[in-house]
């Protein structure tokens, strides 16, 4: 019973980040911050003092990997290789603080919290270019609709114009 709950607490604030209009960089990366960090406790089912000594050797691993990606930006090979020596490195951490088998699942959950970031963002994207167009179309009609045909018969001119009331 109480993981169903943290689980629904879970997803609804994951949902009402997503349904966050997009903030500025620095809020938008806090809150994904956030999120990820209640997304890896649940997965991880860490509890306090685990989570106390696990989120600063995390912390460490996901800046060498920026710093990785950063050196390595248009070098994907290269990147890779680094990333790989780096979570053999900090394996061995992750297993001091949660053990050998929630030490593997520090980098499958990481990855699958990344993927549905991920296709949250594509969606957000498509969602955005869909009303988008949807506006441009509806704005396009609009103006198609108030430009008066010159080529149209009004009537033969002695008539007055019949009005709709």
């Amino acid at each position: 019973m109480m993981k169903k709950i943290y689980a629904l607490l879970l997803f609804l604030s994951f949902h009402s980040y997503i349904c966050f209009a997009q903030q500025t960089g620095d809020e938008e990366e806090n809150k994904v911050e956030m999120v990820k960090m209640a997304y890896m406790t649940k997965e991880l089912n860490l509890t306090p003092q685990e989570a106390q000594n696990f989120w600063p050797v995390y912390n460490n691993y996901q800046n060498e990997l920026k710093q990785a990606r950063s050196k390595y930006p248009n070098d994907e090979v290269a990147f890779e290789k680094k990333a790989v020596e780096i979570k053999e490195r900090y394996q061995g951490n992750f297993k001091k603080v949660l053990g050998n088998q929630r030490a593997n699942k520090v980098y499958t959950s990481d990855k699958q919290f990344n993927n549905t970031l991920r296709n949250e963002l594509n969606n957000r994207r498509k969602n955005t270019q869909n009303f988008q167009q949807q506006r441009l179309n509806q704005t396009q009609k609009d103006n198609g609709n108030n430009i008066p045909n010159k080529n149209i018969k009004r009537g033969n001119g002695n008539k007055k114009p019949h009005t709709p009331f």
